[in-house]
């Protein structure tokens, strides 16, 4: 009889309109209609768990570190899958569980999350975007990619590309869209109507790793040494004409406090066990991927690869590692 009661009522709330609050791809059912056994409501409701105030004063300690998660390992999977995908113009996404690229995407399209220029605009040499110097926004207040096309000649050339192909129309016809880029679905949503077959979009599958900037540091206050995600950034192979592939190349970067208010509505799906699921905020606050040192804080500002290749990079990046986890073993050393 309990299990009943507790069953009508879990019907009822969702029947009122509680997905109304999922923020995540998670969509309602019909009224009346409850998808599983009770309502998913943790996740979607959740709200980000802040930062303890930090003062200058009581570091004493910091180093700050660029690091990669390389989505071809297994334990980063749940960040590279599920797919998206683009067919005649509409763009297909899991309907429960997003990838982190989709989320990425789909909160800049709509605004949601700021993107940052890696390299200066004005002069493309100057690879400094790490620092958030250039943001990429729209002049209209409240504008994003669906309602201001100066904004979408602009963030098109940090989520696509043009095909190299001799008999694709010209680029202008590419990053010059018209009224026609936006469709409202049935719905009342809007989506975008992409431009010819001679326009790549990246997709999740494109994604091949994350570049994350954090701090690591020692609070006084606290007697704990802690570590802080300043910023992400997707990374995509480099092509060259023939489609070869030259090297890597930083779509943009996204300053990571501000993601946190979108990643923690999402759920990261789990290996073993639906019903512990956790959200994207929770994946990187619990530090469950594993990545490897790009750079180290330093006087010379280099990287480990000017300077150690191969095996000896790796080898280097965990050295780091290592001195930072013996630096806080230290601490309580007597």
């Amino acid at each position: 009889m309990k299990k009943m009661f507790f069953l009508s009522v879990a019907m009822m709330l969702a029947s009122l309109g509680l997905t109304q609050f999922v923020r995540g791809p998670i969509g309602g059912s019909a009224p009346g209609v409850l998808d599983g056994n009770y309502v998913k409501e943790t996740i979607p409701t959740k709200r980000v768990v802040p930062y303890v105030h930090i003062r200058e004063s009581d570091v004493g300690w910091s180093k700050r570190v660029w690091s990669v998660i390389d989505l071809k390992q297994k334990i980063n999977h749940p960040l590279y899958y599920p797919m998206d995908e683009i067919q005649s113009s509409i763009w297909n996404r899991n309907p429960s569980v997003w990838s982190l690229w989709t989320i990425i995407r789909h909160h800049v399209l709509s605004g949601d999350l700021t993107l940052y220029s890696p390299f200066n605009p004005a002069w493309e040499a100057w690879k400094d975007g790490d620092a958030f110097k250039y943001p990429i926004t729209s002049a209209i207040s409240g504008g994003n990619y669906y309602t201001d096309s100066l904004l979408r000649k602009e963030l098109f050339i940090y989520l696509g590309e043009v095909s190299v192909d001799p008999f694709a129309v010209p680029l202008k016809s590419v990053l010059d869209p018209t009224e026609d880029s936006v469709v409202v679905l049935a719905d009342g949503s809007s989506s975008a109507v992409y431009p010819a077959d001679d326009t790549l979009w990246f997709l999740s599958k494109d994604i091949v790793q994350y570049k994350i900037k954090e701090d690591w540091f020692f609070d006084k206050q606290r007697s704990v040494v802690d570590r802080r995600i300043i910023g992400i950034a997707p990374v995509v192979y480099q092509r060259d004409a023939a489609g070869n592939i030259t090297g890597l190349r930083d779509l943009f970067w996204l300053y990571f406090p501000e993601c946190r208010y979108v990643f923690q509505n999402f759920f990261v799906k789990s290996r073993q066990n639906d019903a512990q699921q956790m959200s994207l905020d929770d994946l990187f606050w619990k530090r469950m991927y594993h990545s490897y040192i790009l750079k180290e804080s330093n006087m010379e500002d280099r990287e480990i690869e000017s300077y150690k290749a191969g095996i000896d990079a790796l080898i280097e990046a965990e050295d780091i590692k290592t001195s930072i986890s013996t630096f806080e073993h230290d601490l309580w050393g007597y």
